[in-house]
């Protein structure tokens, strides 16, 4: 079963030491055992939304999810899209759809999975809490209920991991175990 986890740096594993050794899709591939194998297709600064400072529609990240014919893919975007020049709800809401509907038309049918994002410690780089929780969280839960998903919620399953965020934003490699975890165990489960 091949696994695709797309995201943003928080993915992709930046402020670790070693991130092809520790970020949270590396230590999901060593979690889920032999029948999973996982590509880690973060890219550190994008956006959800097509119009955010820098989309994740247009790295080669995106591209990659399509040449590796994934039977699950793990959304994990937001975070950059609380910044106060990106944020706009409905652009979020319909580019979500958009990438959902995009990844349907990979000829696996890959089971898709919306993460709630990780909490935001302390305002940072312009990413907010605020905006997680009044604008990405209803809409992932909102479009995760509308094309029957599942949620994983790092958001909940993260709050007590503030002290493993050394920025505030990022997770260190304790806080990575933790996400690769809570992932893990809802993929495993359904």
């Amino acid at each position: 079963m091949r696994v695709a986890c797309v995201g943003d740096s928080i993915t992709e594993g930046y402020g670790l030491a070693v991130q092809s050794k520790t970020s949270y899709p590396v230590i999901l591939d060593s979690i889920m055992g032999s029948k999973y194998s996982v590509l880690n297709s973060g890219r550190s600064a994008t956006t959800l939304q097509k119009k955010g400072d820098f989309p994740y529609w247009i790295c080669k990240e995106f591209s990659n999810v399509f040449a590796y014919k994934p039977n699950i893919i793990i959304i994990k975007l937001g975070t950059n899209d609380t910044k106060p020049y990106n944020w706009h709800a409905d652009r979020y809401e319909q580019d979500y759809q958009a990438i959902i509907d995009t990844f349907k038309t990979i000829p696996t049918n890959p089971k898709i999975y919306v993460c709630l994002p990780a909490p935001v410690f302390k305002t940072k780089w312009g990413i907010n809490d605020s905006t997680v929780v009044h604008g990405v969280i209803p809409i992932v839960e909102r479009l995760a209920k509308k094309n029957k998903l599942t949620v994983i919620d790092l958001y909940h399953g993260l709050g007590n991991q503030g002290a493993n965020f050394p920025d505030s934003i990022h997770p260190n490699e304790t806080a990575a175990k933790v996400m690769a975890g809570i992932i893990a165990s809802k993929v495993i489960k359904n």
